[in-house]
């Protein structure tokens, strides 16, 4: 059995001299705060709450977030764990980040989970949010029993799913083995890591050992109604390592972040591209 190390419970000798390098987070459990940074065209938010383990005393596990660009793949945002904020910033040299918020699993089999929920209603019946998750748990506890995982609600449903019908985002189903395009790796492969280590490094200035991509959730909702959104990250098996998830700032919103462009303006497009290629040939 593989030994779980968490380094340092206060979170300190994670971060030690490193503080200001890749995203840079300011701590906050101001669930207003929190769902204002994330809320976009479109979208009325409302009752916002933040939930989360452990005595108030220990580090936070949410902030806001700024400087991820080259790291979480989009630049502002929220970031929410299941454990401390101090094991976002790179680089990726601890041993194994965490902080154990509770010792004590809740009725479902999971340990530290916290949680941002909010009412809201949508002008365009439609609901949309980009995210990337996280984790300390990669590579080593692929296919184990530690299977942290992010969840989104909606009214109950959980839409934090891959696309295709990939299932959920989670340690064991996205990973170098697993629905491998949508991860990106960041420990190194000749660690001596066993599962699921085939798949290069990319060296990420961040501290946890694997990413997703950045996925987009959606759904239909009725316009003008009020719903619920429940966004939360948990430690299943265990309470050790950290998970995150990264939740794009204005990005839950109304309108899709990623509009497909009309016929139309592909049609223009490739005849602005034709009229300039045949200017270049003119002028040769």
């Amino acid at each position: 059995m593989k030994l779980r190390t968490v380094c340092a419970a206060a979170a300190f000798a994670c971060v030690g001299g490193w503080v200001q390098a890749g995203p840079v987070v300011t701590g906050s459990v101001d669930a207003l705060t929190l769902a204002n940074t994330i809320g976009g065209v479109g979208i009325t938010i409302s009752n916002p709450t933040l939930t989360y383990a452990g005595a108030a005393t220990l580090p936070l596990p949410s902030g806001t977030f700024t400087g991820g660009g080259t790291t979480v793949g989009f630049s502002e945002g929220i970031v929410l764990t299941n454990g401390t904020i101090g094991c976002v910033p790179g680089p990726n040299n601890a041993s194994g980040c965490g902080l154990e918020r509770s010792f004590v699993a809740d009725n479902s089999g999971v340990f530290d989970r916290t949680t941002l929920a909010f009412d809201f209603s949508s002008d365009t019946g439609k609901v949309f949010f980009r995210y990337v998750f996280g984790s300390e748990e990669y590579t080593q506890f692929v296919d184990s029993e530690f299977n942290d995982a992010f969840q989104l609600l909606l009214n109950g449903v959980n839409i934090a799913q891959l696309p295709g019908g990939g299932g959920e985002v989670s340690i064991n189903n996205v990973n170098c083995g697993s629905n491998s395009a949508y991860y990106r790796n960041n420990v190194d492969t000749d660690n001596g890591d066993e599962d699921n280590n085939n798949c290069a490094t990319l060296g990420l200035d961040i501290q946890y050992d694997g990413l997703t991509t950045i996925l987009t959730a959606s759904a239909d909702v009725i316009a003008g109604a009020s719903n619920r959104f429940e966004f939360t990250i948990f430690d299943r098996g265990d309470s050790a390592l950290d998970s995150a998830v990264f939740i794009e700032k204005g990005s839950f919103s109304g309108e899709d972040p990623n509009p497909m462009p009309e016929p139309g303006s592909l049609l223009l497009a490739a005849v602005a591209l034709a009229g300039a290629g045949a200017l270049r040939r003119r002028s040769t």
